[in-house]
């Protein structure tokens, strides 16, 4: 599919390079090998990845085409009515306040479906589009099938919003990523595992998984230091090295790149007793794989990574042109800090007034310079983003705030000029 797609926006641009040369006229010679080399640049600077044999997809289109689907046509008030095995089959689109009366209606429709099994010409007008819906996907109907879909009717919410955010705030981050993986003999598409992860924000999940690469705190301390005071998870960078590494032990023990993706949401130990039960392949453990907690999840890691990186090669063709944020630079000396959270009622002290504040009332112009030499916390700040905001250094912070660690809490009042 990705050859395809380069052969295509060859074709696109020979033809934009003959039209150049048509209007050349009588200059077609003298322009033509200057045209060439041009044109073979742009072909070159075109694909971000180039396709990849150890990433395939056979097997899996499906799943792949669904969630192309929630990244970039399904918004967070579209919940989707689908099955939970045939992901794409998709019975019906709800709103946040209808899902279950359409749910019901759905598994009322498949139950007369079953009834209706040898006479589908029967079928009324709310189960002859579900009827229809099963047969375009190619499943032999059967009892046993029709039973399967009643019991796995399944939800999945929308995320064209906040993918497109990810896609905007991948620039910030994805060439530094790029570099990490490559040194680790990781395949450069992994840089864009966030857009499933996080969306490229330092997120926390319902799980307790951190950071922009979502660790757990028990496979962070395996890669990164993750303590009280520190946490490195926090860090989009130290964590996409601890992140590439991760990803390079799971290919070693696990032998393909499938697999290895699918570990990074299963867990290591789990996908070896998942190829051991099964193969090595990823189509037959989904198949046939019933571990206890090898669930809706876990199946479609790896194709919802697939659909992130063919959505975000072509992210205009979904989302119109995106201005993306621009690299951040990586310092020397990274300081690492908890994140800023909402603190256990701990009061804030306020400065001390001085002698002569207590005499006199400050002026317009001096009230605004004292409040430009304050910030208040926000939820999620580190000092690192507070330094680079008010253009100082994490040094120079602690000292002017008197602070023995990067440790933050949200509503702090911090001295930055």
């Amino acid at each position: 599919m990705m050859t395809k797609r380069l052969s295509v926006r060859v074709r696109m641009l020979s033809n934009f390079w003959l039209l150049i040369l048509t209007l050349l006229g009588k200059g077609y010679m003298k322009f033509r090998t200057l045209s060439l080399s041009l044109l073979s640049l742009l072909i070159c600077a075109i694909p971000a990845f180039a396709f990849n044999p150890d990433l395939p997809s056979q097997g899996l289109e499906q799943r792949v085409d669904f969630w192309k689907k929630i990244y970039t046509q399904y918004g967070a008030d579209d919940v989707v009515i689908h099955d939970r095995i045939y992901v794409n089959l998709v019975y019906d689109v709800a709103g946040s306040g209808d899902e279950n009366a359409k749910i019901t209606a759905i598994q009322s429709a498949l139950q007369e479906i079953k009834a209706n099994l040898a006479t589908p010409e029967n079928l009324s007008a709310a189960a002859a589009p579900v009827f229809d819906a099963i047969v375009a996907q190619g499943l032999p109907l059967s009892n046993g099938l029709i039973d399967d879909l009643i019991d796995n009717v399944h939800t999945q919410i929308g995320v064209k919003e906040r993918f497109r955010d990810g896609v905007i705030r991948s620039g910030k981050y994805l060439d530094k990523f790029r570099e990490m993986m490559a040194t680790q003999g990781v395949p450069q598409e992994l840089a864009l595992l966030p857009l499933v992860e996080s969306s490229f924000q330092n997120a926390k999940s319902k799980a307790g998984a951190v950071g922009v690469w979502q660790f757990t705190s028990s496979t962070g301390r395996l890669y990164m230091q993750v303590n009280r005071n520190v946490d490195e998870r926090l860090d989009p960078f130290k964590s996409s090295q601890a992140a590439a590494r991760l990803l390079r032990d799971n290919y070693a023990a696990l032998g393909n790149w499938p697999l290895a993706i699918t570990a990074y949401n299963h867990g290591r130990g789990g996908m070896l007793q998942a190829k051991r039960e099964v193969s090595s392949d990823l189509t037959e453990i989904i198949d046939q794989y019933r571990g206890p907690v090898f669930g809706y999840a876990s199946m479609n890691f790896y194709s919802e990574f697939l659909a992130a990186v063919e959505v975000y090669e072509n992210y205009p063709q979904y989302f119109g042109e995106l201005v993306l944020d621009t690299p951040e630079s990586l310092p020397r000396e990274r300081p690492v800090q908890i994140a800023a959270v909402t603190p256990a009622k701990t009061p804030v002290k306020a400065p001390a007034k001085s002698a002569t504040a207590a005499k006199s009332a400050p002026t317009k112009s001096s009230a605004a310079a004292a409040a430009a030499a304050k910030y208040k916390v926000q939820n999620g700040d580190t000092l690192f983003e507070i330094a680079k905001k008010f253009g100082t250094s994490i040094r120079d912070l602690m000292d002017k705030n008197k602070l023995n660690n990067a440790a933050i809490y949200a509503g702090q009042v911090l001295l930055v000029k």
